[in-house]
């Protein structure tokens, strides 16, 4: 089955390099130019991942990002010039999965989308003891389903991104475990991770806020110096 991507950038060279890009690695893409039209796309058609540009004129790629996230949980790569943490914490705040820095090497982009479809659409349990022979891990209120994908407290749908979901997975199929950043990142990301890399530490606090929101409960503990943990 071909992946259908939506590229968003209103730089109208970088958007079709980067088409060329991925239609040369067999995926079908679309276009858009600003945040709106984006939007519009989404609402109309099925797509498997967004590679989203922050700079943009109408509506930039922050609030398109937000948009999106009130609606759809499409995998999220966002393209910025700007390289500062800072930057890159509110991108992944945001509700992006993945964020990478103009100008970026067209390998590393493709690499990139990559990881990000694979976490969503083929995760892995290898390595998860606390699942039943259904790829079922029921804990502290949350059934939490591999096949689907998706995340329930009692009958509510609790929505994740695929990342969020990864993490999730993770702490939950081996429940007491302590995890390092560095073996979350490594786990779900599947790539070297760098001392300096705040991407876990966002993402397990967006996924800690939206659990305490539908269970009520800090089902994820951070022990300090370590990592974290999901108890059973």
């Amino acid at each position: 089955m071909s992946r259908r991507i939506l590229i968003v950038d209103d730089d109208k060279e970088i958007a079709n390099l980067i088409a060329i890009y991925l239609r040369n690695e067999g995926f079908d893409t679309d276009i858009a130019h600003d945040g709106e039209e984006a939007i519009r796309k989404v609402a109309d058609q099925t797509y498997h991942l967004i590679v989203l540009d922050v700079m943009m004129p109408r509506m930039d790629g922050m609030e398109a990002c937000r948009r999106i996230r009130e609606t759809a949980e499409i995998p999220i790569l966002m393209l910025s010039a700007k390289a500062e943490d800072m930057d890159k914490i509110l991108g992944l705040m945001t509700g992006a999965d993945d964020y990478l820095v103009k100008p970026f090497n067209p390998l590393e982009m493709i690499a990139r989308v990559k990881s990000l479809l694979r976490r969503t659409y083929q995760y892995s349990a290898q390595g998860t003891t606390g699942t039943d022979e259904e790829g079922i891990i029921r804990i502290g209120g949350l059934t939490i389903n591999r096949v689907t994908h998706t995340v329930h407290s009692e009958d509510r749908q609790v929505h994740l991104t695929s990342t969020e979901f990864g993490i999730l997975f993770l702490l939950a199929g081996q429940p007491g475990r302590v995890f390092s950043a560095e073996d979350i990142f490594q786990q779900v990301w599947k790539e070297k991770y760098f001392e300096s890399n705040n991407t876990v530490m966002v993402h397990i606090s967006k996924l800690r806020d939206k659990l305490e929101q539908e269970t009520g409960s800090k089902l994820i503990s951070t022990v300090w110096g370590v990592g974290y943990k999901i108890d059973a």
